[in-house]
């Protein structure tokens, strides 16, 4: 039996420094994947180095340019659109950074494959037997911030920001990405919120075709690019979704 295609959506800002072409290109080599880097008006030499993994798997890998930053959320609503545009079944995110590592990004795409699900969510879970190295001050916020995006959302959910993520493609989906997200760092939760709760006639994704799991292996890399600035605003951002969706 074949394997569903499935095409993994990669935001780029400012990562020449770190982009590790060889996982990358093994993310590539994966049965029926194929990747969509989005470069996000970078300055350095990222669009440069995308090119070049490009070019070793010109069937496999396309590069989607930007011509100014719009930010991660508007990266990958681009990158989503320009997936949609093909026949892939399945549509996942990955950070440049790896953080989640290639054998558990194919370890989620194999689950969405073989269950009942529409959407497998990675989530940063410290539990004996797994590798999730993170940085406590990290964690504990994360743990404020997954507490008040459940509230926002209605869900019980563990972890939204993980950026390890598999979607089934339908028309929920390519709806949700129809609009920029509002919201710059929270965008997770907003996109969550669309499909669950869309408000504009789309079906919904039924919550019990959603399947968090947790991951065996993620591995905090420096260069993150999230301050606490950003996450106060984050923080805000659930704020307004909450209240967004519960006006629908």
């Amino acid at each position: 039996m074949n394997a569903e295609p499935i095409a993994w959506v990669v935001p780029c800002f400012n990562e020449a420094a770190r982009l590790a072409k060889a996982a990358f290109l093994a993310l590539a080599d994966q049965p029926a994947s194929s990747i969509v880097f989005v470069d996000d008006g970078s300055s350095d030499e990222t669009l440069l180095r995308l090119r070049e993994i490009a070019a070793e798997r010109p069937e496999r890998v396309s590069v989607v340019a930007l011509p100014r930053n719009r930010g991660k959320a508007e990266a990958i609503r681009q990158g989503v659109v320009h997936a949609l545009e093909g026949s892939c079944n399945l549509i996942g995110f990955a950070d440049a950074d790896l953080a989640t590592p290639v054998t558990e990004l194919k370890r989620l795409a194999d689950m969405i494959r073989t269950g009942d699900h529409d959407l497998v969510v990675g989530s940063r879970v410290q539990l004996l037997g797994r590798a999730i190295h993170r940085r406590h001050l990290r964690h504990y916020v994360g743990r404020v911030f997954a507490t008040c995006a459940s509230l926002a959302l209605g869900l019980a959910v563990y972890d939204t920001q993980c950026g390890a993520k598999v979607f089934r493609r339908s028309e929920g989906l390519r709806a949700a990405m129809r609009e920029p997200f509002k919201s710059r760092w929270a965008f997770d939760v907003e996109l969550l919120g669309r499909l669950v709760h869309p408000g504009d006639g789309t079906a919904a994704i039924p919550v019990d075709r959603i399947w968090e799991e947790p991951l065996r292996a993620w591995t905090d890399v420096a260069g993150s690019k999230l301050g606490s600035m950003a996450g106060l605003r984050a923080t805000l951002d659930l704020v307004r979704i909450g209240w967004a969706l519960r006006r629908r």
